[in-house]
């Protein structure tokens, strides 16, 4: 079941781009315009951010979190945190967590 709905859904989640891509789609974009604005956030190819190997590399690079526990490589909200700086995107848990921290929180 897993491989099908793998296979089906194409993107890979955290193991390429599939996570930051549905993210844009949350804010109401297309998924052509949603892969491309990631793509050009990442400097990277539309090709790139469905192969796991080079995402990996660049996930790492820019410490936004990836599949495996890693030791040094942002996990939970701190990869949340380099997530929304990333994408230019508002991320409850994130500002929520920034609020209790008495840190400057973006405006809706």
């Amino acid at each position: 079941m897993g491989m099908a709905h793998a296979l089906a859904s194409s993107m890979g989640g955290i193991r390429t781009t599939g996570d930051l891509v549905g993210r844009m789609q949350l804010k109401k974009m297309r998924l052509g315009e949603a892969k491309k604005y990631v793509a050009d956030r990442l400097h990277c190819s539309l090709l790139d951010l469905t192969d796991s190997t080079v995402m990996r590399t660049l996930r790492e690079e820019l410490d936004i979190g990836v599949v495996t526990g890693t030791p040094g490589i942002a996990k939970g909200l701190e990869a949340k945190a380099r997530i929304a700086e990333l994408l230019d995107v508002r991320i409850n848990c994130v500002e929520r967590l920034k609020r209790k921290m008495g840190l400057p929180v973006r405006a809706l």
